[in-house]
């Protein structure tokens, strides 16, 4: 047997255990479940020993399978910088990378990137996802994903690619309505529109009660309006729905052509340590994936694109 015949084989389990089923990793090669079931009883045939107990619905990790999953995880590692390293030596990218991104972050700043890359890289193929829902970079077999929050503790490897830049809308007609807040206990009393979905509930925000404390205190917003889409909530701030706190990254242009007005502006406002991140599994990404990644922050630029949306923001919320 060759080896790349059994690294393959290697590969397959691995996915196996990594996706939890037999036809998600299927699904991953374009392979039937039986095609992918042959395929592992060869390798334990060749190995000598069953890695997989298996039941009409699941399966688990034999002792055997254990060690021989975590020296899987290593081998397909290490290949992987192998080919990193030659793909460095080669004169033009080429090669395919799979990336994810939030929705409407995808389509405000990924996708221009992308079109400029793909111009500029014609051997490249490019997968991209938007989806705000988490995503598992390692059993999706991204390259990179690009994500705005807390860092959570993981072996993956983030990068920063642009800060956070937290602000407080309303429009117009909000404020005609309900007169415009002084305080942020003023604020909350006031209808708010907030940014919801399945994974997260976006209602609270720390700022502080006085333009002249260097307290912050947390406050929650009243939510009148809960949407799982930037472009629905902000719409819905434009119409004076409610008032909305965000990063200016969800604006797609200047406010004074959104009629809204920024609020508390002479407050001290915290982006909770939050920031924006490349994501990816290996410390040394192909060359595709980090320039991919520098194009990206080159794109958005420092200070961020966005920041040019609200006049005078370097001066607000400090």
């Amino acid at each position: 047997m060759s080896m790349s015949t059994r690294t393959k084989q290697l590969a397959l389990f691995l996915d196996v255990v990594q996706q939890g089923s037999f036809s998600k990793a299927a699904a991953l090669h374009d392979m039937d479940n039986s095609q992918l079931s042959k395929q592992i009883k060869k390798l334990e045939a060749d190995l000598g020993v069953q890695l997989l107990n298996r039941s009409t619905r699941s399966f688990s990790l034999t002792s055997a399978g254990e060690e021989i999953l975590e020296q899987t995880r290593l081998l397909v590692e290490n290949l992987t910088q192998i080919q990193n390293i030659a793909d460095g030596y080669q004169s033009q990218l080429q090669g395919k990378i799979r990336i994810s991104a939030g929705i409407f972050f995808g389509q405000e700043y990924i996708q221009p990137v992308v079109t400029k890359f793909m111009q500029a890289y014609p051997n490249v193929q490019v997968t991209l996802a938007l989806d705000d829902k988490p995503t598992d970079i390692i059993s999706d077999h991204f390259d990179v994903t690009f994500r705005m929050g807390k860092l959570s503790e993981s072996n993956l490897i983030a990068r920063k690619i642009a800060n956070t830049h937290f602000a407080i809308f309303a429009s117009n007609s909000f404020i005609e309505r309900h007169g415009e807040p002084k305080t942020p206990d003023e604020l909350v009393k006031l209808p708010a529109v907030v940014y919801s979905n399945a994974h997260a509930l976006l209602n609270t925000f720390c700022i502080s009660p006085t333009p002249e404390s260097d307290e912050l205190q947390d406050y929650k917003m009243q939510a009148c309006y809960k949407v799982n889409d930037v472009r629905s909530m902000m719409q819905a701030v434009q119409n004076g729905i409610g008032y909305c706190v965000v990063d200016l990254f969800n604006l797609d242009k200047p406010i004074s052509q959104s009629g809204l007005v920024p609020l508390l502006t002479h407050h001290k406002l915290s982006t909770m340590g939050t920031g924006i991140y490349a994501i990816y599994p290996h410390r040394n990404p192909t060359p595709i994936v980090k320039t991919f990644i520098d194009a990206v922050q080159e794109h958005i630029g420092n200070p961020p694109i966005w920041v040019s949306h609200v006049t005078d923001y370097k001066h607000m919320y400090r």
